[in-house]
């Protein structure tokens, strides 16, 4: 097999893949705010009007209850990310990297030719030369225009687009806003072009929270000394050059090139075992794999497990009980947000009784009128003015015999303000004859918009007191 033949064997390069998952992801959460499903997002927590729009379903602050099973989704997908595949969140989703990619590889190495190349980023620009310090400036001003495009992207799954661009002409009463574009903006340029990897390495959390989850099946980028030989003698690095390496071990085949130092972004050199600063990016197993594919030979940095490639016990055992474990809790989960979900009411109904049980009167033809009075609080949740009305369903036997006194009409309900109505329930007839106390009558209050019985509607639990015998008998 000719040296070109198996140059042309190597596969697609982890980086180029890479790439691909950041376009896609990049238009993904840019187009996503704009798509709009009968006027509903499918995320949007806005404070600014207290919703939140989930899966194109919109649900008001009072049904928060949802927060924390999308919180849960997150957190644990992210934990059960890890326990399989190790940082390969940091690598292949966390912005920050998508970021520095855009700034580093894309803006200073494709654009403006800043950095020599992709594959060494170890060496920084020469700024001592003006031409580099012309071209610094640019690419920090082009990031700057991206992290107000960043900052914005952001704030739309909180104050939605059709809102943001109108409140974006009004200084004075949405400063909030200005602020936190301004804000947020500075920074992301701060972050990705002084702090950079150091982010990573020092400041995020998960560096340090990843140890704790690893097992010996974890997948991550290995180099495997048992092929290659083994560089470092703990913290210190033995050998420099390949004629060093394979005079100690005379099978090594490790070059000593240092193409996977060179390019890796948080500066580490894979050869010395597992850092918590390695984000899988696997950047260093497309440098090996390029380099050792020129040999004809496998590549010596794999994105393998502990199990597979330094105890060499066997293969790895990709769904075993924890990783199932964690997909058993996502799913149930999930199923649980789903139903929740499904059972939104399309309207806010609150029903408190007035702290008076009962008033009673006598009429002209000789019955006692007994009166229930409650304070209703109803929120139209829809994006539309609509009327609303009530129906009284009381037990089995007692149908027709407690009406609605009050209102006595429908009434029209704006969206997203709270109506308060004060309904009263009324009954002539004798409900129950028990002469030595009252008695509470369970009953089913029913809420309608009118025109749309089938969709916006609550039921709700309530109790009509009916008063003992010798309180009707006072009343006659």
């Amino acid at each position: 097999m000719s040296e070109e033949t198996k140059v042309k064997q190597i596969p697609t390069s982890w980086r180029i893949k890479r790439y691909y998952l950041y376009a896609a992801m990049t238009i993904f959460v840019i187009v996503l705010p704009w798509i709009q499903v009968d006027d509903n997002h499918f995320f949007l927590l806005s404070f600014d009007k207290l919703k939140l729009h989930l899966a194109f379903i919109q649900f008001d602050m009072q049904e928060l209850y949802l927060m924390p099973f999308l919180l849960m989704l997150m957190f644990l997908g992210i934990f059960g990310m890890t326990v399989m595949g190790g940082r390969v969140f940091c690598g292949w989703v966390c912005p920050q990297t998508v970021f520095r990619v855009i700034y580093r590889d894309l803006i200073e190495t494709k654009i403006l030719g800043l950095r020599g190349r992709i594959k060494n980023k170890q060496k920084e620009p020469d700024m001592s030369k003006m031409e580099n310090k012309i071209k610094k400036v640019i690419a920090i001003l082009i990031w700057s225009v991206l992290s107000f495009v960043a900052a914005a992207n952001f704030l739309w799954f909180f104050v939605p687009p059709e809102d943001f661009f109108a409140y974006a002409t009004d200084f004075t009463n949405h400063w909030t806003l200005f602020g936190s574009v301004i804000v947020i903006a500075l920074f992301l340029i701060y972050d990705i072009v002084f702090l950079k990897e150091n982010f990573c390495v020092y400041v995020c959390p998960y560096s340090r929270v990843q140890s704790v989850l690893y097992d010996e099946h974890t997948v991550m980028a290995l180099y495997d000394m048992h092929r290659g030989g083994n560089i470092y003698d703990g913290h210190e690095k033995k050998f420099t050059k390949q004629k060093d390496i394979q005079t100690a071990e005379a099978h090594a085949e490790c070059t000593a090139c240092e193409s996977c130092v060179t390019v890796c972004p948080t500066h580490i050199d894979i050869r010395q075992g597992l850092q918590l600063e390695c984000i899988n990016c696997l950047e260093c197993v497309d440098a090996c794999t390029t380099v050792m594919g020129k040999l004809g030979k496998e590549s010596l940095v794999t994105w393998s497990s502990d199990y597979e490639i330094v105890d060499q016990k066997g293969k790895t055992k990709y769904f075993r009980p924890k990783i199932l474990a964690y997909i058993a809790l996502l799913v149930g989960i999930a199923i649980i947000l789903g139903m929740m979900g499904s059972t939104k009411e399309h309207m806010l109904l609150n029903i408190n009784k007035e702290t008076r049980l009962y008033s009673t009167k006598l009429m002209d033809d000789g019955k006692v009128r007994v009166d229930n009075a409650y304070e209703f609080l109803l929120q139209n949740t829809q994006n539309e003015k609509m009327k609303f009305y009530f129906d009284v369903i009381p037990p089995k036997g007692m149908e027709g015999k407690i009406t609605i006194a009050k209102p006595t009409q429908e009434f029209t309900a704006v969206p997203n303000i709270k109506k308060k109505k004060v309904v009263v329930l009324r009954t002539t007839e004798v409900l129950v004859d028990d002469a030595r106390k009252d008695t509470a009558i369970p009953i089913t209050i029913k809420a309608y918009a009118l025109g749309h019985e089938d969709k916006i509607v609550v039921f709700r639990k309530s109790i009509f007191v009916f008063p003992r015998a010798d309180v009707l008998k006072a009343a006659k």
